[in-house]
């Protein structure tokens, strides 16, 4: 069995203690994803598409406070709404599947 120094003293340490540190914190907290952000869609020809010019807007067809998705892997994980903040695009929560509420 192969001991790791950071815990060799904590094998020593008597029974009665607290538990380690890493018995009380979820390993999966620190895996890293890709959230993404849905905030609409428009619908162009090719011609369309190839005569935009810089500049131009172009509008997704979803109103400025209408409730956008979050979405990991394809699927909603949370819906909010978009909001700046310090110069930066943000979404405040609006809206969490029941197994995601702590």
């Amino acid at each position: 069995m192969i001991k790791l120094p950071e815990l060799e003293a904590h094998d020593q340490a008597p029974s009665n203690k607290a538990l380690p540190v890493m018995a009380s914190i979820n390993p999966l907290h620190s895996v890293k994803t890709k959230l993404q952000v849905y905030v609409g869609e428009v619908e162009l020809s090719i011609g369309e598409l190839l005569s935009l010019k810089q500049h131009q807007i172009v509008p997704l067809g979803t109103d400025v406070d209408q409730t956008i998705d979050l979405i990991l892997e394809g699927h909603t994980v949370a819906r909010g709404n978009l909001v700046a903040v310090d110069g930066q695009f943000a979404i405040q929560i609006s809206e969490l599947p029941v197994s995601l509420k702590p």
